[in-house]
């Protein structure tokens, strides 16, 4: 028999003794195991913390292609999952698996759950996370849009821009961080006013090491190049961390064109009829002779 059978047979004797376990594994590759049982428990060559404090809501699945969803709620600690650790973002789009399991032989343990974290919110040192079943990924919007500004993503297959070179990236430390979360770097870096906005910044070293976060404004200035940011790191940014700017893109024909040089890869259709020419009407102010609407 195996352990699913063994589980099910101790369900059926009416004296149980079941709890939840979930594996979390982060995009990065570290892995995180919670129980809601009062001691740790380890299987599979993993090791579920009683400490965690992690618990899930009731989960709903179906048959079909319905998307199967619930949310967990859990405290935060450095032992576990930090603040600093949802903020900066490193457990977005975590996979997640869950087991019923006999704690007292876990080898007796039937999968229940496999899907990713979702919306994540934080409040008074504990966390709420909602989880995503593998049916969510159907709700993505497939296909191609037709719109004036670029589909692709910079840098990617598609747009053919290769992020790598010297042209479109340099690396630099930070020089100061003033009171509204803007880095300012000294130095000239020998590129363009605004050349990094809506671009990237990956940071090298420091407490937020690893982690990418985007540019919304690029200024040159007398005292060096300032960089402000949709939204901050979540952990703590210093003086002297090494970040790498990577150039950024609006996604309109001219910027493609004129700073990329790589208009015959462009992914957008800049000629197609606007909101206000779909919507305009004969008016005997305006020449109606079947002629062009450009002006």
């Amino acid at each position: 028999m195996t352990g699913r059978d063994d589980l099910f047979l101790h369900l059926a004797s009416g004296i149980t003794t079941v709890c939840h376990c979930w594996l979390v594994t982060r995009k990065d590759g570290e892995s995180y195991g919670f129980t809601d049982h009062d001691s740790d428990l380890s299987f599979e060559g993993h090791d579920f913390k009683a400490a965690s404090g992690l618990s899930a809501g009731a989960l709903q699945q179906t048959t079909g292609l319905s998307v199967d969803n619930s949310e967990a709620v859990g405290a935060l600690s450095d032992a576990s999952v930090s603040e600093e650790d949802l903020a900066e973002g490193r457990f977005d789009g975590a996979d997640v698996q869950s087991w019923l399991v006999n704690w007292a032989d876990p080898a007796q343990r039937v999968a229940e759950f496999r899907g990713s974290f979702g919306e994540v919110t934080r409040k008074a040192g504990a966390f709420r996370v909602e989880l995503r079943g593998l049916t969510e990924r159907l709700n993505q919007i497939q296909g191609r849009v037709y719109q004036a500004g670029c589909g692709a993503v910079l840098g990617d297959a598609r747009c053919g821009i290769n992020l790598a070179s010297a042209a479109f990236r340099t690396t630099a430390e930070i020089a100061e961080i003033d009171v509204l979360g803007r880095l300012r770097i000294e130095g000239e870096t020998g590129f363009a006013d605004r050349w990094f906005e809506r671009g990237q910044i990956e940071v090298l070293s420091g407490a937020s090491d690893g982690m990418t976060v985007m540019v919304k404004g690029d200024r040159l200035t007398e005292t060096g190049r300032v960089l402000d940011l949709w939204h901050g790191t979540g952990a703590v940014l210093a003086v002297g961390d090494t970040i790498r700017l990577r150039a950024g893109c609006d996604r309109r024909a001219p910027t493609c064109r004129d700073k990329f040089a790589n208009f015959a890869n462009f992914r957008g259709f800049p000629h197609i009829p606007g909101e206000d020419w779909l919507t305009s009407y004969p008016a005997s102010s305006t020449l109606n002779d079947g002629g062009s609407l450009q002006g």
